[in-house]
């Protein structure tokens, strides 16, 4: 288990390169049907049916207050595991394209730069650094905000 700490995988989101520990996937997946769910904040764009298991899908397009865009053959659900409150959930994060596994080593992480109280960076847990590339690193677990976890994370239990 030590040797996948340092891995991330990586993917895009318009231009900038974004990861996610690798410990946190548990699969990448092409896009699929969406069911709308009601009541939902805008960024959560419904349920996906993944063999049998009923998940929570995001448009981190979306939520990172970018204009959302047509989906097409490189668009990617990764499957995530959230932890909220001891509990552990997936939820499906759709990215504009999967890019690679890189190996950033913990000195090439920077803690994420803070800008005042006006910019919500709390689900970005550091700024790595990769031969030329800087990788903004997500924390899954704060990704959904508090204020919207519970609705959206019993999602999964409404199957």
């Amino acid at each position: 288990m030590a040797l996948q700490e340092n891995k991330h995988l990586t993917f895009m989101i318009g231009k900038e390169v974004y990861g996610l520990p690798i410990l946190k996937v548990t699969e990448i997946i092409g896009m699929m049907k969406i069911t709308h769910v009601p009541g939902m904040p805008e960024y959560v764009k419904g349920v996906i049916n993944l063999r049998g298991k009923i998940i929570p899908t995001l448009d981190l397009r979306l939520k990172f207050g970018l204009e959302s865009r047509e989906y097409d053959d490189k668009t990617s659900i990764i499957v995530v595991e959230i932890n909220k409150d001891g509990n552990s959930h997936l939820s499906g994060l759709i990215v504009d394209t999967v890019s690679e596994v890189l190996d950033i080593e913990e000195e090439n992480i920077e803690l994420p730069p803070t800008y005042g109280n006006d910019i919500n960076s709390e689900f970005i847990s550091g700024i790595g650094k990769k031969n030329d590339k800087v990788i903004i690193i997500l924390n899954a677990d704060k990704i959904i905000m508090q204020k919207d976890a519970e609705k959206v994370l019993n999602l999964n239990n409404e199957a």
